[in-house]
């Protein structure tokens, strides 16, 4: 298939009550591998990559692999900016042939985040190409973005901000936040029912490693539409490559540790698929 866009995948799992996993990407092991998870399990799945790897290597690039991947493939595969920092960095993504593209002013004080998220938007449906924005922010670190004080979604709030906007889905902020929770993550899941009420547009979960799996069940029966993986699957990357050095220390050839980690991150991807109730969702007449 050709590369998708989200928009119809996203309605789709909230008018199905089931889940779209993200999963970011950081090489071609790892596109590989979530392409491989979504196909075997007949699942859409979406590839994301964050501003912060996109300064490592070019949107070009990661389109590239990523198409080249889902034309491959019969399930529906989308590529998102995750975490778009700037109305350049959108315009770049779309240039490059994303399908979706997120847009975070979530930092900004609400008539600013409006603002950058207007513009983008306006931006993105002149191509076709859905737009999610962030409301309440989502604290930790990925790459480049960090938030130090993580603050709540005020779901009347959330309903203004998609009138005003536009935007084809929602990122909030309900507890959840980026890398490794430490201890367990106490997730909101009143201002989660409460912002389902104000707003029709999909929802979506960041932040997603390292939540307990009952409770990304219990947000996704709530209304959660697409989640979000990254520092689970750098982790068992790595791990698996660090693993297979212990075993031959003298190994120079990239493939031979790479494709550890391509293993290990497909096995990762098809737990989280399965986890989101997405598996099997990828009928192909429904997607035509």
């Amino acid at each position: 298939m050709l590369i998708r866009s989200t928009k119809e995948m996203l309605e789709k799992a909230k008018a199905g009550r089931y889940a779209v996993a993200a999963f970011n990407a950081e090489n071609m092991e790892m596109v590989q591998a979530i392409v491989e998870a979504a196909e075997e399990l007949k699942a859409p799945v979406i590839i994301q990559t964050t501003s912060g790897t996109l300064k490592y290597a070019t949107p070009e690039l990661y389109y590239s692999m990523a198409a080249a991947a889902a034309q491959k493939s019969e399930i529906p595969v989308a590529i998102h900016l995750d975490h778009g920092d700037s109305y350049e960095r959108a315009a770049e993504c779309l240039h490059a042939g994303y399908s979706s593209i997120m847009i975070d002013g979530s930092k900004e004080p609400f008539e600013k985040n409006v603002e950058i998220t207007k513009e983008v938007v306006k931006m993105a449906h002149a191509m076709h190409i859905p737009v999610e924005g962030e409301l309440g922010t989502v604290g930790g670190k990925e790459d480049s973005h960090s938030v130090i004080n993580k603050t709540y979604t005020e779901p009347a709030e959330a309903e203004e901000f998609v009138k005003r906007t536009h935007v084809d889905s929602l990122a909030v902020g309900i507890g959840n936040s980026h890398g490794f929770y430490k201890g367990k993550p106490e997730l909101r899941f009143d201002i989660l029912e409460e912002t389902n009420k104000w707003v029709t547009i999909p929802v979506v979960l960041h932040g997603a490693s390292g939540i307990p799996e009952e409770d990304v069940k219990k947000a996704i029966e709530i209304g959660i539409a697409k989640v979000n993986f990254a520092t689970e699957l750098r982790d068992a990357f790595s791990k698996a490559v660090k693993n297979y050095f212990q075993k031959d220390i003298d190994v120079i050839d990239p493939k031979k540790y790479c494709s550890e980690g391509r293993t290990a991150v497909k096995q990762l991807a098809m737990r989280k698929i399965e986890m989101c109730g997405s598996a099997g969702k990828a009928v192909k007449e429904e997607f035509n």
